[in-house]
C-alpha cells in the first residue's frame, strides 16, 4: 500500500506526504480529515481563496473555490483549499496609501 501512488506522483511535491512507508503518519492525518485512499494517492492541487466576510466583493469567493474544487475532482486530483490575505477597499478607504 505504501508505494501505491508512486507512479502517479513520482515528481509531485505531494509525494513527500503521501507515498511510501515514511509517509504513514501523514496518510493517517489525511484519513482523519475524511480523505479516501484513492484521494490520498491522487495529485494534491492547492485551491487558494481570499474569501472573507469583510466586504461584499469577497463573499462569493467561497462558492467559486468550491466550483474549482469540483473541477479538480473531475480531473482526478485531490483539491486542498486554503485561504490567504486580501485587501478590502471598504476598510482601507481614506488611508494615506490610497491618496497617492
Amino acid at each position: 500500500m505504501g508505494d501505491k501512488g508512486s507512479n502517479i506522483k513520482s515528481k509531485l511535491p505531494s509525494r513527500h506526504v503521501s507515498v511510501g512507508p515514511k509517509s504513514a503518519p501523514h496518510r493517517s492525518m489525511y484519513y482523519a480529515m475524511g480523505l479516501t485512499e484513492e484521494e490520498i494517492y491522487q495529485p494534491f492541487i492547492g485551491v487558494a481563496t481570499t474569501w472573507n466576510e469583510s466586504a461584499p466583493c469577497n463573499i462569493t469567493l467561497g462558492r467559486q473555490a468550491q466550483a474549482v474544487k469540483i473541477g479538480v475532482k473531475e480531473k482526478l486530483g485531490t483539491p486542498r483549499e486554503f485561504t490567504t490575505i486580501t485587501v478590502t477597499d471598504g476598510i482601507a478607504m481614506g488611508h494615506e496609501a490610497m491618496k497617492a
